[in-house]
């Protein structure tokens, strides 16, 4: 592939700039609504256990659905390329999709009805958008250090998104510094000023980015590929499949406390503000940015392998601070929020130190796909990190229900979403509602919050090491390998001129 300095140098900023929005939905719907839900909703087990059913099977549907997105998306050619018409219908779609359930009030099973088709729809629609924008990198680039820095630029915007969604929601939307009276009419504003921001983030990738001319070829030559194809690409591709199984115990690790149990246990320790959770969240994903901005020189020193043997040291350390807030002296001081924030940080460190090594391992994949078939299949093998975070999140799900199933976490969050639900009526004020709250927070058992805490310490602290060693124990595809494969390709490539 002929790569142009200047095109290069634009699309180096186009592309990333393009994800910020999507991102910062991706946190809303993904981190945020069974919080959502928890706090403006009051539900009875089998409610509870209904939401949970239906967020593991529709994240499930989205997985095995992302192979067959990324054949879609392969066999697609017009005159704009094969990506951007996917990207564009997937990020207007999902801009619908989420302002209608963060601004419904409707309660009971009648909420759990539309949760069902409003959940499936997103599955559908962010996944249009998902599979096209990370389906680009490889066909922007070939040349190893350049698709480094499409990648960390990416993964650090990314990071951009979800970290300013972190930071913003849970204080506009929770304590004093909520935008009304009323989490549930909070969340609802909220929902509509990022569907905003996310169309016109990816303006920036619709129109900004030039992609290669081999990209935007038209190949007439296109089979259709069965659902037992597209799976036999991904299952002969050995080194897919090892970084596939590193990658499913990464993510839960990753995305655990995030995923709920992290601002469960915030509120219920240190109280019900918003502030203190951005805090928590926002500071805890800051160094994961000086990371992704020096990734692409980091790896030029260091090798991935070795550079992963660091990361999970930070890692250790990280949780071993988060451990030392059990102990009483620290455990509800503000001493001890800090010690906390700084262990997640630390951890989240590590985990991002992984994830973009397995971002990188996953694309390089692509050359070894070519290398024993012919065949690059970009998008069908770049499908697999969504379909691997999607997977991970059905999981995620179902270990954050237990957690609160264990805990008893509805005890007490309906309680909260009762004072809330009489505060969206205007049955009391924002005073009264949050005096109530207090009260309820303070009835807590501290058994039960140190369970929480155990629980968001030790599940993504096993998952990291298991992560770790499958990597290095079983993918190959190292720096050395990856360029012998792309020397190989170039050779054949030049004996068939």
């Amino acid at each position: 592939m002929e790569e142009n300095s200047k095109t290069t140098k634009r699309n180096l900023w186009m592309y990333p700039l393009g994800t910020i929005g999507r991102d910062m939905i991706y946190a809303l719907f993904n981190s945020f609504i069974l919080t959502y839900v928890l706090l403006t909703r009051t539900l009875d087990t089998a409610q509870l256990a209904a939401i949970t059913a239906i967020m593991i099977g529709a994240r499930v549907f989205d997985a095995v659905n992302d192979p067959i997105m990324g054949f879609i998306i392969e066999k697609t050619h017009t005159k704009w390329g094969k990506f951007k018409p996917w990207l564009a219908a997937g990020v207007l779609s999902t801009a619908g999709v989420i302002i209608t359930i963060f601004n419904t009030t409707l309660q009971g099973w009648g909420f759990i009805a539309i949760f069902g088709v409003i959940y499936f729809l997103y599955s559908i629609t962010y996944t249009m958008s998902d599979i096209s924008y990370w389906g680009m990198i490889p066909s922007l680039s070939s040349n190893p250090d350049t698709r480094n820095q499409f990648t960390s630029r990416a993964v650090l915007f990314a990071g951009i998104g979800s970290t300013l969604a972190g930071m913003l929601i849970p204080m506009f939307t929770v304590g004093e510094l909520s935008l009304t009276n009323s989490t549930q009419t909070s969340y609802g504003i909220i929902s509509i000023a990022i569907a905003i921001l996310a169309i016109g983030f990816i303006c920036f990738a619709l129109f900004g980015i030039k992609e290669s001319k081999e990209a935007m070829e038209v190949k007439k030559d296109v089979k259709k590929k069965s659902t037992k194809e597209i799976l036999k690409t991904i299952f002969k591709n050995k080194p897919l499949l090892w970084i596939i199984i590193a990658f499913i115990f990464q993510q839960i690790g990753n995305s655990l406390i995030l995923g709920g149990v992290g601002s469960t246990y915030v509120y219920f320790q240190y109280g019900y503000e918003g502030g203190l959770y951005s805090l928590f969240s926002t500071i805890g994903v800051a160094a994961t940015a000086v990371l992704m901005i020096f990734y692409p020189m980091i790896s030029r020193k260091i090798n991935r392998k070795p550079l992963m043997t660091i990361m999970l040291i930070v890692a250790l350390v990280g949780y071993g601070l988060m451990g030392l807030t059990a102990f009483s002296f620290l455990n509800s001081s503000i001493v001890g929020f800090w010690v906390l924030t700084i262990g997640y940080m630390l951890s989240n460190l590590g985990q991002y130190g992984f994830y973009l090594i397995m971002m990188i391992s996953i694309m390089n994949t692509v050359e070894y796909n070519e290398y024993i078939s012919g065949e690059r299949e970009e998008a069908i093998i770049t499908s697999v990190r969504p379909f691997v975070t999607k997977m991970t999140s059905a999981i995620i799900v179902g270990l954050t229900s237990l957690s609160y199933i264990v805990f008893k976490v509805t005890d007490y969050t309906n309680q909260i979403s009762s004072l809330e639900q009489q505060a969206t009526t205007g049955a009391i004020d924002e005073t009264a509602k949050l005096n109530g709250i207090n009260a309820v927070i303070s009835s807590i058992d501290s058994g039960q919050k140190l369970g929480l805490l155990l629980f968001m310490i030790l599940v993504p602290l096993v998952c990291l090491l298991i992560s770790y060693f499958v990597y290095q124990k079983k993918y190959h595809l190292d720096e050395n390998e990856y360029q012998r494969i792309c020397d190989e390709i170039n050779q054949r490539k030049e004996a068939n001129n």
